[in-house]
C-alpha cells in the first residue's frame, strides 16, 4: 500500500503543476486530454494503472490504466465526455466522474440492490441497469471492469465471495439484455477500499455499492487515431 501511495502522490503533485494555471482550470475534459494528455498520460497510465488497479481503488486505477495521452486522447476524451453526460442522465443514485480518458461510475445500494448475504439482483436494480444498458448499447467500443463491494459486516472471506458473485450478477444480467460478454471483465473487492465509515447503519449503505471502469477499446482508439491524422 506504501508503494501505491507514493506513486499517486507524485502523479497528482505532476497533474496539478500542469493544470494549476486558470485558464487550463476552464477547459474542458477533452481540452485537458490533449493539453496534458502527452506528458501526464505516460505517468499516470504507467505508475498508476499497473499499481493501483492491482489493489485497491480497482475501478480508479482500472481507469488511469488505460490513459493514451495526446490529442488522441482528447479525441476519445470527448467520446467519454458524451457517454458520462448520458449516463449521469439515465441513472438516478449514479456518481459518474469522468477521470483521465475513461469513465468511473459508481451505483450505490439505492441504484443497485441485492437481497441481504445474497447476489440476486432486485427489480429495482433490474429497472437501474435496464437504463445503463441502453447507453453501453449506444457506445459499443468501450471495455468495462464492474467491481463488487461490501461493508465489513461478516467474515473477510464471506464477503469477498459475496462481492465476486454480486459483480457477477450485474454482469449476466447486462449480457442477459443484450451487451457482448467479451467487452465486462469482473471483481469482487470485499470490503476494501470503504468510501464512508462501517460504524454506522449509513456508512455501511453507501460502503454496499457496484463500481464500473469505462475505457476505450482497440476500436475506438485507432478510430481517434485516424481521426487525428485525418
Amino acid at each position: 500500500m506504501k508503494k501505491i501511495g507514493i506513486y499517486a502522490v507524485t502523479a497528482a503533485f505532476l497533474v496539478a503543476s500542469l493544470t494549476g494555471c486558470e485558464a487550463v482550470k476552464n477547459t474542458n475534459n477533452t481540452q485537458k486530454g490533449v493539453g496534458i494528455g502527452a506528458v501526464a498520460g505516460a505517468v499516470i497510465g504507467g505508475v498508476l494503472g499497473n499499481n493501483l488497479g492491482k489493489g485497491g481503488n480497482g475501478a480508479l486505477g482500472a481507469v488511469l490504466g488505460g490513459v493514451v495521452g495526446g490529442t488522441v486522447g482528447g479525441v476519445i476524451g470527448n467520446k467519454m465526455d458524451k457517454q458520462a453526460r448520458e449516463i449521469d442522465n439515465a441513472v438516478p443514485g449514479a456518481s459518474v466522474e469522468r477521470v483521465g480518458e475513461g469513465i468511473k461510475l459508481t451505483l450505490n445500494e439505492n441504484a443497485v440492490r441485492f437481497d441481504t448475504s445474497k447476489s440476486s439482483l432486485t427489480p429495482t436494480a433490474k429497472a437501474n441497469l435496464d437504463k445503463l444498458e441502453k447507453v453501453f448499447e449506444e457506445y459499443p467500443d468501450t471495455n468495462i471492469v464492474i467491481y463488487g463491494y461490501t461493508d465489513s459486516t461478516g467474515s473477510a472471506e464471506f464477503n469477498q465471495k459475496l462481492s465476486e458473485q454480486r459483480a457477477a450478477s450485474v454482469k449476466a444480467y447486462l449480457v442477459s439484455k443484450g451487451i457482448v460478454a467479451s467487452r465486462i471483465t469482473t471483481q469482487g473487492m470485499g470490503i476494501a477500499d470503504p468510501i464512508a465509515t462501517n460504524d454506522t447503519p449509513e456508512g455501511r449503505a453507501q460502503n454496499r455499492r457496484v463500481e464500473f471502469a469505462i475505457t476505450a477499446n482497440q476500436k475506438m482508439i485507432e478510430e481517434a487515431q485516424k481521426e487525428v491524422k485525418q
